[in-house]
């Protein structure tokens, strides 16, 4: 047998080979990409709809704090004068504030994503599904909101909110919190440095309900969205 006998025998399997195989692996891909996004969708709304109710206490809920929202990112705000001196202990305040609200989040977004038209894909992508470093977000204020929504604690509730804020900010070997030096939207407010990687499984709003559900308030099963205690406590 020659040469190229050889080569003609070889050839029907190049020619018999499945032409579809590359094809379906695109659409495969295509349809993993659609599909993924929609299921997270699917169970966080499912997740967000079930409600973890108070635990009961003898104590009643004398205390006010307040949820507040940019249509997106959940901050708790608590007025001054519940604010234990551990928590309150490095934070940058003037005399006449009186609310401070607390934020937790990406720490590329935060800082890159200053409005929300600034928003890139990448920053997106980077923030929901790598693990990330993270921010505290402090903002400062002179009087209450309208529109913020109240939540109402009792002293223990309120102790462990304090608690729980306040071992989300990284400490240095002083055990000070960090600032990020000019580095807020504006002369009210102020980043410092986080503990805990932000994912899309451990948003800015699943932080603020995993709060609520330590502490024993009414909250979601979970939640990535800021809705789902708003909608609970409006």
């Amino acid at each position: 047998m020659g040469r190229w006998d050889i080569l003609i025998k070889k050839e029907p399997n190049f020619l018999n080979s499945n032409p579809m195989t590359t094809p379906k692996k695109i659409l495969l891909g295509i349809l993993s990409l659609i599909l993924v996004p929609v299921f997270y969708i699917v169970v966080s709304l499912l997740l967000t709809s079930i409600t973890i109710d108070p635990t009961t206490d003898i104590e009643q809920p004398n205390k006010l704090i307040f949820l507040t929202t940019n249509g997106v990112h959940l901050d708790i705000v608590i007025p001054k004068n519940e604010i234990d001196t551990t928590l309150l202990s490095g934070l940058k305040l003037n005399s006449d504030d009186e609310y401070f609200s607390f934020g937790w989040g990406d720490e590329n977004f935060y800082l890159n994503t200053p409005t929300w038209g600034d928003l890139t894909l990448s920053t997106a992508f980077e923030a929901m599904l790598l693990n990330s470093t993270t921010l505290m977000h402090v903002t400062r204020y002179k009087e209450k909101r309208a529109n913020w929504v109240k939540v109402r604690v009792n002293t223990l509730e309120l102790k462990k909110l304090n608690n729980y804020i306040h071992n989300t900010f990284r400490l240095d070997k002083f055990g000070m919190k960090i600032i990020l030096k000019d580095k807020g939207y504006s002369s009210n407010d102020d980043f410092y440095k986080a503990n805990g990687s932000y994912t899309c499984f451990n948003t800015c709003n699943t932080w603020v309900n995993t709060a609520f559900k330590q502490c024993g308030l009414k909250s979601c099963l979970w939640t990535p969205f800021d809705y789902g205690l708003i909608n609970k406590y409006e």
